[in-house]
């Protein structure tokens, strides 16, 4: 099947779903149980319909102040019988109170926006999280980051706007289309229609065409912000490589099809303005002719020629506001559409309706039959069944795409098995929650990431709420503390992002007194030391051999010097385990671990 241009697709979704969308964003303004939110929001529009009917009537005062200045019109009887001064005094404090009701209905609703705004940004950045590991590898955090702050943004405008602009201004232009009906005639309201009709009628063609441009600039804002944040994300790697010259030139051609796309879009912008203005000119000019005509034959006063005009700038504003609003609103639907596209993405891995926490009472780790592949048409794991006893260290090794890691990303549970069972003390890991999984799991990676913030906050993070005296134990458990305090601010210090500010060992180190502080039955080792040089690698494996007292350990190995006293090694080939047994036996099996010992004795002796 045909797939569509990404552009045209998302512009068909937008007019399909637009309604969609926004039945998305009610629950937010009238959310159950939440009485407090509702009389806001009915608050807010008793008082917006009040400011639009003061705004409506002010034009009256300013025609009846000018008949009363007129000659003609000196003893003639006004509204509440007051004096020309006086009816100035209510011209004015007449459109006082309509930005002050107005405004009063800001205050009254902002709670409830930035209460919605909030719910909404803590849903998404929940669900993203609920999100599986195959999702996250595929998507570019750049581009990711981009649709949730202008879909936020989008939601914003939308409560602001839609609520309190498209719905008030079609009220307050019946209501203006009502007074030049009953105090002139109906031609008056017939140029005023037409005008309103042909203004609607170009706005919108004209804002479905800029609608395509701008998508094609969001999509270029994207593909540079992404490229500007993966470059910086690989810092290091542009540094060893030179490629300054080479991340500047991606990131400007990219910005280059930004520039392009913009400028026909001041381009378009420009037109509509223009366009806007000369049919809106038109209607002014037209309605103030039949007014000055109906003064020079004596059916209207001046007064009314000077109301007719007031009524025709009130109209004016708001249609020009008209303009700016359909156009971010229709861009706010596509931005809110992509973001609301996120939120429908699927968690690949979900806990059952009758998940049940999982208990652990040895940790004992079974794969029954396990087989699994990223891709259907690619397996990884093929009928493993391997058994790891409480208490026990269980080294898996092989070559590289053998499945070794791959075991470990299915005991966390980043993804599911594709056939056959992994258990942890007779508990299948699909039939419990995740996060009693993962509260009963400590993992140290190949290279542990650090947040960009303390020392403190990333050892910590292993236990929130843990003690200050449990967090200096798991530094020196971690043989990290007597380095931690001879830095200038001690457990305080941050280490950048990345954790950039502290060598590989420091890293693993901090990684280590973290999964120590969380304190699991289950540890993974997923070729914690890989990454490290050898002196810092045996200093490590020590504080490593002692976290592993007590508890269930699966190391997955590259370096097989770091697993030879292990309990058992497993050797992966292909998928499958081709050897099991104790280093020495597996050495006088001159198998396949023998051949990868042998490969690597020499190429360390070289």
């Amino acid at each position: 099947m045909r797939r569509l241009p990404k552009t045209a697709t998302n512009l068909d979704n937008a007019k399909v779903q637009g309604w969609a969308v926004i039945r998305r964003v009610v629950p937010y303004l009238w959310p159950d149980g939440q009485g407090w939110v509702k009389r806001r929001v009915i608050l807010a529009l008793m008082v917006l319909l009040l400011s639009k009917v003061i705004a409506v009537g002010t034009p009256i005062f300013y025609k009846q102040a000018v008949d009363a200045l007129a000659p003609e019109g000196a003893d003639a009887a006004t509204i509440l019988g007051l004096s020309a001064v006086g009816l100035t005094l209510a011209y004015g404090l007449a459109r006082l109170m309509t930005v002050g009701f107005q405004q009063l209905r800001d205050v009254v609703f902002t709670r409830v926006g930035q209460r919605a705004l909030r719910m909404l940004a803590l849903e998404t950045f929940t669900h993203i999280h609920r999100l599986s590991m195959r999702y996250h590898i595929t998507r570019k955090t750049g581009g990711l980051s981009r649709v949730i702050e202008r879909g936020v943004k989008g939601v914003d405008f939308l409560l602001r706007f839609l609520l309190f602009s498209m719905g008030p201004l079609m009220l307050e232009l019946l209501m203006i289309s009502a007074v030049l009906f009953f105090l002139f005639d109906v031609w008056y309201l017939a140029v005023v229609v037409l005008t309103i009709a042909l203004y609607v009628w170009f706005t919108f063609r004209v804002t479905e065409w800029r609608v395509k441009i701008r998508k094609e600039m969001n999509d270029q804002d994207t593909d540079a912000n992404q490229k500007a944040i993966d470059s910086l994300l690989n810092f290091e790697t542009v540094k060893y490589f030179g490629a300054e010259r080479w991340e500047a030139d991606r990131y400007d051609a990219a910005m280059a099809q930004y520039e392009n796309a913009a400028i026909r879009t001041n381009y378009s912008l420009a037109f509509l303005n223009f366009g806007q203005s000369l049919l809106i000119t038109g209607g002014l000019v037209v309605v103030m002719v039949m007014a000055a005509m109906g003064v020079q034959r004596g059916d209207l006063t001046v007064g009314d020629f000077v109301m007719v005009n007031a009524y025709m700038i009130q109209i004016t504003m708001p249609l020009n506001f008209l303009g700016t609003v359909y156009r971010e609103i229709r861009q706010a639907l596509i931005d809110m559409g992509d973001m609301f596209d996120l939120l429908g993405q699927p968690a690949e891995v979900q806990d059952k309706p009758d998940a049940k926490p999982l208990l652990v009472n040895g940790g004992r780790v079974v794969l029954r039959d396990v087989s699994f592949g990223y891709d259907a048409a690619r397996p990884i794991l093929k009928g493993i069944n391997l058994e790891v006893t409480p208490g026990q260290t269980v080294a898996i090794v092989g070559s590289s795409g053998s499945g070794k890691s791959t075991i470990g990303r299915l005991l966390f549970r980043f993804y599911d098995v594709n056939g056959g069972a992994l258990l942890i003390d007779g508990q299948d890991v699909r039939d419990v929650t995740q996060d009693s999984l993962h509260a009963q799991i400590g993992v140290v990676p190949q290279d542990t990431v650090l947040f960009n913030d303390t020392v403190h906050y990333n050892i910590a993070y292993g236990r929130p709420g843990a003690s200050e005296d449990d967090i200096v134990a798991a530094a020196k458990a971690a043989k990290i503390h007597d380095f931690i305090i001879s830095l200038p601010d001690g457990y305080q210090t941050t280490v950048g992002e990345r954790g950039l500010k502290l060598s590989g060992g420091e890293k693993q180190r901090v990684g280590i007194a973290r999964t120590l502080l969380k304190n699991p039955p289950i540890l993974l080792l997923d070729e914690a030391t890989s990454a490290l040089d050898t002196e810092t690698e045996m200093e490590i494996q020590a504080e490593l051999k002692a976290m592993g007292e007590g508890r269930t350990v699966i190391t997955i190995a590259h370096r097989l010097s770091t697993i030879a006293d292990a309990d058992r090694i497993v050797v992966l080939e292909n998928g499958v385990i081709v050897e099991e047994g104790k280093h020495d036996d597996l050495l006088a099996q001159e198998g396949r671990y023998a051949n990868l010992w042998n490969r690597q004795s020499d190429e360390e002796a070289a």
